[in-house]
C-alpha cells in the first residue's frame, strides 16, 4: 500500500501566480531549500505545506527521516482535507509503520480519502471490505469502492474487480466483465492482470480462445517477472502450443520463474537438465533444481530426485536418502513413489 505522492496536484499549485515557496522548491527538487518555507507555510495551517512536510519526513527527503513527524503533520493536513495526506495517514495506522497500528482508524481515513475520489483509498478501502481486515466482511462494499477505483483507472482495483467477477466472490460470476477489467488493468501494465487475461485467452475462457493473444500477454507479465506468466510462457514454447516451439526460450523462462522460486517451473527445469531436453545435460543443475522444487512440495520433483538418489545418476548413490523423497512423494499420493517403497 504505497503512500501517495502528489505531483500532479503540485503542479497545477507551482505554476499558479499565487504559487508558494514551498511548492516551488519542492517541485524543483530542492529539498533542503524546501524545507524551511515548507515549515514556515505548515505553520500557518497550510494543508498542501503540511503534506509536503509529511512526505519530507516520511521519506526523509532533504531532511533526516522521522515518521513520527511525518504523522503529526498528515494529521494536520487530513484534518483540513487533504485527501492525499489522509491517504498516507491511514496507510501508517493500516500497517504500523512509524506509528501504532489502528485497523479503526486506517479505515477512518481511507473512507474520508474515499469519499473525495481518492482511487487509491477506494481501493484500499475497498480491500480492507473485502478480506474482514479490520472491519466486518462486506463484499457488496468491497465491490462498490473497488468499482469507484477501477473507473478512475486504478489498476490495482481493476484486478481486484475481475478477480471477484471472475470467481463469482460477493457478486454473480461473469466471466467477459473479468476480462474486461483484467484488459484494463493489463494495459496499465498491471503484470498479475496480464498473465490472468493470457491465461483467459489461452483456454478461452469468458472470451475468444486466441493463442496468440495468450502469448503476447504472458510475456507482458513476464517480462516484469510475475513468475506464473513466466512459467505458462515456457510452456506454450515448450510445447509449441499456439507459438513456434522453442526450447532455448523454455529453458530462459523456466530459469528467469525458478529463480523466482516458482516450484513446478524448478521441476521442469530440473528434468530437461536431466534430460539434456533444449540444454547440454547436466545432473547437477538436474539435483539442485529438484531439490528446490523438492522443498516446495512439488510430488513430482521428489519422485525424481529420488531415482536419481536410488540409482546414483550423476551423483552419490544415497538409497537412505532416495528413500526419504520416495515416501515424501508417496505421502502426497503419487503412485509410483508409494510402488517403489513396496519393493
Amino acid at each position: 500500500m504505497k503512500k501517495l505522492v502528489s505531483f500532479g496536484l503540485l503542479i497545477l499549485c507551482s505554476f499558479s501566480s499565487y504559487a508558494n515557496q514551498c511548492e516551488i522548491y519542492w517541485l524543483m527538487g530542492s529539498n533542503e531549500e524546501a524545507f524551511t518555507p515548507c515549515k514556515v507555510e505548515a505553520e500557518q495551517g497550510n494543508a498542501e505545506a503540511q503534506y509536503i512536510l509529511g512526505l519530507m519526513y516520511d521519506e526523509g527527503d532533504g531532511i533526516e527521516q522521522d515518521v513520527q513527524k511525518a504523522a503529526y503533520w498528515y494529521k494536520k493536513a487530513a484534518a483540513k482535507g487533504k485527501s492525499d495526506a489522509q491517504f498516507n495517514l491511514a496507510v501508517m495506522y493500516d500497517e504500523g509503520d512509524g506509528i501504532e497500528q489502528d485497523k479503526q482508524k486506517a479505515l477512518y481515513w481511507y473512507t474520508k480519502a474515499a469519499e473525495q475520489g481518492n482511487s487509491n483509498s477506494q481501493n484500499n478501502l475497498g480491500l480492507m471490505y473485502d478480506k474482514g481486515d479490520g472491519i466486518e466482511q462486506d463484499k457488496q462494499m468491497a465491490l462498490y469502492w473497488y468499482t469507484k477505483a477501477a473507473e478512475k483507472g486504478e489498476s490495482n482495483a481493476q484486478y481486484n474487480l475481475a478477480i471477484m467477477y471472475e470467481k463469482g466472490d460477493g457478486v454473480e460470476q461473469d466471466k467477459q466483465k473479468a476480462a474486461y477489467w483484467y484488459t484494463k488493468a493489463a494495459e496499465h501494465g498491471n503484470a498479475n492482470s496480464q498473465n490472468n487475461l493470457a491465461v483467459m485467452y489461452e483456454k478461452g475462457d469468458g472470451v475468444e480462445q486466441d493463442k496468440q493473444k495468450a502469448a503476447y500477454w504472458y510475456t507482458k507479465a513476464a517480462e516484469k517477472g510475475e513468475s506464473n506468466a513466466q512459467f505458462n510462457l515456457a510452456l506454450m514454447y515448450d510445447e509449441g502450443d499456439g507459438i513456434e516451439q522453442d526450447k532455448q526460450k523454455v529453458i530462459y523462462w523456466y530459469t528467469k520463474a525458478a529463480e523466482k522460486g516458482h516450484p513446478s517451473a524448478q521441476n521442469n527445469l530440473a528434468f530437461m537438465y536431466d534430460k539434456g531436453d533444449g540444454v547440454e545435460q547436466d545432473k547437477v543443475k538436474a539435483v539442485y533444481w529438484f531439490t528446490k522444487s523438492a522443498q516446495q512440495g512439488v510430488p513430482d520433483a521428489q519422485y525424481n530426485l529420488a531415482l536419481i538418489y536410488d540409482k546414483g545418476d550423476g551423483i552419490k548413490q544415497d538409497k537412505s536418502l532416495a528413500n526419504e523423497y520416495f515416501k515424501q512423494s508417496c505421502d502426497q499420493g503419487f503412485e509410483r513413489a508409494c510402488n517403489k517403497l513396496k519393493k
